[in-house]
């Protein structure tokens, strides 16, 4: 008589061989997928090369208003080459259609318009290249950013209201600090030109004035700076997005026009001036001073007289009027 195996004894073996085949199961996966990308690794991409982008504004009239894309073939093929939002979005614009590419680099330009002749929206795109002989697609992962708006002043402001640019290294310059709503050159404009230029572009920054204009020092007085931003793509912040700063240049003067004084008394002038120390001369007198006042006496003829306070080069005058006595 046959002997049977209770159906306990069968699922005791068939758990214990489950976890076997289970494991041969993953072994044989693994090296399917392994080799799937042993085989990928080995296999080129048509494209061997795409030079690096930069941002681009169509709207900026500069240099950077079309996007140049060059990619580098490995060998020759009729290629469709259009514009894409992502890798799954259709075409916004076709810039060129079963062209004939060579091997080697290729170079192409979008003007940042659609198919429809209208402005792409500020934003990131990607070059999707089509190759007909070899039956392939690819979106470039390089983005192209497109952005027609420059960022926009938030803050301006200077460390002093009043500077003298004489050489002295004393309050020789202003500083101006500036924070911006994007990344983005700072630049200062006076008289309608650009005078400074912040060579990175941070979001926040200075720029040091020396009270300069093409290469020569400017005379005592206000000046209203503006103070702007030039994103990377040649975007130039105008008026309504930049704010303005008020400066004053003073070498040296006189707290006061006019003095009235007796004649031949002891009268005090006070000076306002960074320099350490300056000259005076009233009449036929003179002398050197090193503070921000000068006691001096009022000539001993009455009538009008001529004060003169200089540093470096940097004069002012006041009117010294002596009166007679009693």
């Amino acid at each position: 008589m046959p002997i049977r195996r209770s159906r306990t004894v069968e699922s005791l073996e068939l758990q214990r061989l489950l976890p076997t085949a289970l494991v041969l199961g993953l072994l044989v996966a693994t090296a399917s997928a392994f080799a799937v990308t042993e085989g990928l690794k080995l296999y080129r991409s048509p494209i061997s090369g795409m030079k690096a982008l930069r941002p681009f504004s169509p709207t900026c009239r500069c240099t950077k208003a079309s996007e140049e894309i060059r990619i580098r073939l490995r060998k020759a093929d009729d290629v469709t080459v259009t514009i894409v939002r992502s890798g799954r979005d259709g075409s916004l614009r076709t810039i060129v259609a079963g062209h004939a590419a060579h091997a080697g680099w290729n170079r192409f330009s979008w003007n940042g318009r659609t198919d429809d002749g209208v402005l792409a929206q500020d934003g990131t795109y990607y070059a999707r290249v089509a190759l007909a002989h070899q039956h392939r697609t690819i979106t470039l992962p390089n983005p192209i950013v497109l952005v027609t708006q420059a960022p926009k002043v938030l803050a301006a402001s200077t460390n002093r209201a009043v500077f003298s640019p004489d050489g002295d290294h004393e309050s020789d310059s202003v500083t101006i600090r500036y924070r911006l709503s994007g990344r983005g050159h700072g630049a200062v404009y006076f008289g309608g030109r650009q005078i400074l230029y912040t060579h990175f572009a941070p979001r926040t920054g200075t720029l040091t004035w020396y009270g300069r204009r093409n290469g020569a020092v400017l005379p005592p007085g206000e000046y209203r700076l503006r103070v702007g931003a030039v994103d990377a793509a040649g975007n130039v912040a105008g008026a309504s997005r930049s704010m303005f700063v008020t400066v004053r240049i003073r070498y040296i003067d006189t707290t006061k026009a006019i003095y009235r004084e007796l004649a031949g008394t002891r009268f005090s002038v006070g000076v306002d001036t960074d320099a350490r120390r300056f000259r005076w001369r009233l009449g036929t007198r003179s002398g050197v001073a090193g503070d921000k006042h000068v006691i001096l006496r009022a000539p001993a003829k009455p009538g009008r007289y001529r004060l003169v306070v200089t540093e470096n080069g940097h004069s002012a005058a006041a009117v010294v009027i002596a009166e007679p006595r009693g």
